[in-house]
């Protein structure tokens, strides 16, 4: 059961291993009027390329799609990156239930974002669990989990990659585990209730940058919010009475202090250099709206902003 790319490289591990599998299970596909056509279905494309079985009902929780599922007799469910929380009725299907692999170290980073909310913290580590499902959302008790550093200039769609070929041993181990199971004793470690933190889905709003925070945290502000939805900010010409929306795509840490500058100032330079909470910051590739990608030395030749103009 899965639907984006993270699921791809541990479903085909385990069509590799010669594991027999009966049914994937993704989610239907959207309609939408775009130029660009309907959105990406790693999972679908995954499956219709090996002749598996799909079914993508609206809710998996619906009774059709349980007794559809149930028919299937299948030992296990192999859930990652599907996007709908199983309900007991549909997690009973299986005679083992079902694991789930996640981009985090759980308990941190329950929800749809994990890998983003991560790097947004500032985490220096993270990983992937494999827990074995319980109805409640990424609830269930860790079963084997992976351990990585998170390189300095990692984007988060570099680091959900990276995670998501980590989890293809991480899943095998768990399945291996179930396949000698005694289905009494409890099949991987609690989750430690006091240590919980959340990664709810991004929005749009959420990658406008804090020019008040320290560097560190703008720097991985704007790593994490790539691909989607693009770190940004607002800059104020002196020949416009309009913002122009700059999406940042890098920035580099400079070791050195912000002196007299202020949060979001723009330091006199040759380079465009930002101040922070307590060091400078140089603005590398930068998109104004409706404009092209641009160093950012490119785009303060074209407006060269007076002393002491601000972003945000």
């Amino acid at each position: 059961m899965g639907t984006g790319p993270f699921a791809v490289p541990s479903f085909e591990a385990l069509r590799q291993a010669g594991h027999d599998v009966s049914l994937v299970i993704t989610r239907p596909t959207r309609n939408v009027k775009s130029r660009k056509g309907p959105p990406p279905a790693p999972v679908r494309d995954w499956a219709e390329s090996h002749g598996i079985e799909l079914f993508a009902p609206d809710s998996i929780n619906e009774p059709d799609a349980v007794a559809f599922v149930a028919s299937q007799r299948a030992n296990l469910l192999v859930v990652c990156d599907y996007g709908q929380i199983l309900k007991p009725a549909a997690l009973e299907t299986a005679n083992l239930g079902g694991i789930n692999l996640h981009g985090s170290l759980l308990p941190k980073y329950r929800g749809a974002a994990p890998v983003q909310c991560a790097l947004l913290s500032g985490e220096r580590v993270t990983g992937v669990s494999v827990i074995h499902m319980t109805p409640r959302l990424d609830g269930g008790p860790v079963m084997t989990r992976r351990e990585t550093e998170i390189m300095d200039h990692e984007t988060a769609g570099d680091l959900e990659d990276r995670l998501a070929l980590i989890g293809v041993s991480a899943t095998q181990e768990a399945v291996q585990m179930l396949g000698e199971w005694d289905g009494e004793s409890l099949m991987g470690v609690m989750q430690d209730a006091d240590a919980i933190t959340k990664a709810p889905r991004l929005k749009k709003s959420d990658a406008e940058i804090d020019w008040n925070r320290p560097a560190r945290l703008v720097n991985c502000h704007v790593r994490g919010m790539q691909p989607w939805p693009i770190a940004y900010t607002h800059f104020q010409p002196v020949e416009s009475k309009s913002p122009i929306r700059l999406a940042i795509k890098s920035i580099n840490v400079l070791d050195e202090a912000v002196g007299s500058h202020v949060p979001g100032e723009i330091v006199p330079s040759d380079q465009f250099i930002v101040a922070t909470l307590d060091s400078l910051i140089e603005i590398q590739q930068i998109q104004p709206a409706g404009k092209r990608q641009m160093t950012g030395g490119e785009f303060l030749r074209g407006h060269n902003p007076p002393a002491g103009s601000l972003l945000g």
